[in-house]
């Protein structure tokens, strides 16, 4: 790729002194290109850091102070989930919706994670811009027994700056997030998120 661009440089400037203005558009523009080229890739690389599935990111969060939320819990009228019920302790924030489809094939492996991890880190699910009988039935066909909030109007969605889902956050005993992942979470990234907020990666 290297020696095509040269290439394609070398030609650009021989032209320029026959045809100097439009050479010199032309060479503005392959460098531009280049220039492009070469942040965005290594932006994918070393910033986004697609997972080996390619199908998230994991983005190092720099421990900013997580959002507060509370919210009605889904299935238990009268009842909220809130991020102050777990003061002093790690949790994990999953944000999900019954429409999503990468949240279709995430769910189910959070589910079985907390049944046969329950109580090594909390974790709650934040349902966004959808319906209550819709989430139901999806937290119901995927065996989902941790906590759900119910965000229809994308409230927590919006603080934790969330564009699109699903999107998980680990926090750490005081709160800050230490790990972000976008798009469908693996195993072994749950577990890495789980290590950093719980302090034993260090």
């Amino acid at each position: 790729m290297e020696r095509t661009w040269l290439g394609a440089l070398r030609d650009v400037f021989r032209s320029a002194a026959r045809h100097k203005v439009i050479s010199a558009l032309v060479a503005v523009c392959v460098v531009a290109t280049f220039t492009v080229i070469t942040v965005i890739g290594s932006t994918s690389h070393a910033v986004s850091g697609l997972n080996a599935e390619g199908v998230g990111a994991i983005i190092p969060a720099g421990k900013p102070a997580a959002p507060s939320f509370s919210f009605p819990e889904l299935g238990h009228p009268g009842q909220q989930v809130s991020l102050a019920d777990y003061a002093g302790k790690p949790l994990i924030v999953n944000f999900f919706a019954s429409w999503c489809p990468p949240c279709k094939q995430e769910t189910p492996m959070l589910a079985r994670f907390y049944r046969t991890e329950h109580g090594s880190v909390p974790l709650v699910g934040m349902d966004e811009n959808d319906t209550k009988a819709n989430a139901l039935s999806f937290a119901k066909a995927n065996g989902v027994t941790y906590p759900l909030a119910w965000d229809p109007g994308i409230v927590a969605g919006s603080a934790y700056d969330v564009a699109a889902m699903p999107q998980t956050f680990f926090l750490n005993a005081g709160h800050r997030i230490v790990y972000h992942v976008i798009g469908q979470i693996t195993t072994a990234e749950l577990h890495q998120g789980i290590a950093l907020a719980t302090g034993a990666s260090s």
